[in-house]
């Protein structure tokens, strides 16, 4: 699935000289955790204000939220997602930076993600990505096999197979934060040691 097929479109933008306390009236009003600040222009980039911003940047200190301006308290420029973007992606890209939202954005803002949308609307429950990766690499090292009895384990065509597989297990190992500690091209190799050079 694709950032794209489960973000919420309808965006609700904030000004950046709006008052903290009509971002919070908006918030409100359409129960929200953040909100989009508009751009100042075409070149300028959007903005975010979160509740959290909120919270922690004028009430933790007590300040006036009718004084406080959102551009004092945002997070500009902010981190934004492709549309085409995996889901797997977003929620690695939401883990490493750890934020909850972020604009979906391709040249104008097309919606928004959040943590709630990928467990609402994603689809890791029924397709695992981690079982499609074990499904390709089967495939791919199936492939790389074949390849190499008809063309032979010194052709161009099977050292490309192998690194197709290669790549395949590169990404599950990163998955899964682990080292990979032998290849299928390595256990392969010692199958069929001309394969090597």
């Amino acid at each position: 699935m694709k950032a794209s097929e489960i973000m919420t479109e309808n965006v609700v933008t904030i000004r950046g000289s709006a008052t903290v306390a009509e971002a919070v009236k908006l918030m409100r009003t359409h129960k929200l955790r953040s909100l989009i600040v508009e751009r100042r222009s075409e070149e300028d980039a959007y903005g975010i204000v979160t509740d959290i911003d909120v919270v922690y940047k004028v009430v933790a200190y007590g300040r006036d939220p009718q004084q406080v301006r959102v551009f004092e308290i945002m997070t500009k420029p902010c981190i934004v997602v492709n549309p085409d973007l995996q889901v797997e992606y977003v929620a690695r890209l939401f883990a490493q930076t750890g934020i909850h939202r972020a604009p979906v954005i391709r040249e104008r803002l097309l919606g928004i993600i959040s943590i709630t949308d990928i467990l609402e609307r994603g689809n890791f429950i029924e397709q695992p990505q981690e079982l499609a990766l074990l499904q390709n690499i089967d495939r791919a090292r199936t492939e790389a096999r074949r390849i190499c009895q008809e063309k032979g384990p010194r052709s161009p065509e099977c050292a490309s197979a192998w690194d197709v597989v290669e790549e395949l297990q590169a990404e599950l190992a990163h998955q899964r934060a682990e080292r990979l500690v032998k290849t299928h091209f390595e256990e392969y190799c010692e199958e069929v040691p001309e394969a090597k050079s």
